[in-house]
């Protein structure tokens, strides 16, 4: 019998996660859906998409596919980070957020996300504070990022991520080296 990592989000709350994504994010999403992506987007703060109804909607049913104890607060506060992210990335793809945020851009030397932001974003003291750098980090990298991976970095923040994702962001070379 296999038993669940406790500080993994699942399979079933992540297809959830997936299915609600595609329909919001598709060119010819419905009237609702593209108030639900327009009204996570405007969430500023983590209280501010708790208090939605499109965030209340995606989190019931990824709460209903999930196997195993209740979510804690701040589990449930790593998915409220998760859905607003979610509804800010346009295109998925198959590379991790730090990857992304380390490949220039074509025609460019520069990473779309800087040493600088990057590491304050490693040294990020709470989830809302990772929450708002990724926020503000998306449109550098064109909202474009693999969902699934951003969701499974989110939920299991702490060293562990971390270090995955200093490993995986391309520093670059200094002059000189």
């Amino acid at each position: 019998m296999a038993t669940q990592n406790r500080f993994a989000l699942g399979d079933a709350p992540k297809a959830v996660l997936k299915r609600w994504w595609h329909t919001i994010s598709r060119d010819d999403a419905s009237g609702s859906a593209r108030t639900d992506r327009a009204t996570l987007r405007r969430a500023d703060s983590l209280r501010a998409v708790a208090c939605t109804p499109a965030y209340q909607r995606v989190y019931r049913e990824m709460a209903a596919a999930h196997a195993g104890e209740p979510w804690r607060d701040f589990e449930q506060e790593r998915i409220a980070a998760i859905v607003a992210l979610a509804a800010h990335v346009k295109e998925s793809s198959p590379q991790s957020l730090p990857k992304a945020m380390s490949h220039p851009a074509e025609g460019s030397d520069r990473n779309p996300v800087s040493e600088l932001r990057f590491a304050r974003l490693l040294n990020a003291p709470d989830i809302e504070a990772v929450f708002t750098g990724v926020r503000r980090s998306l449109p550098l990298i064109a909202h474009t990022v693999d969902v699934l991976s951003l969701a499974d970095d989110v939920f299991s923040w702490g060293d562990v991520v971390k270090k995955s994702w200093a490993y995986d962001y391309a520093w670059p070379k200094k002059s000189g080296d």
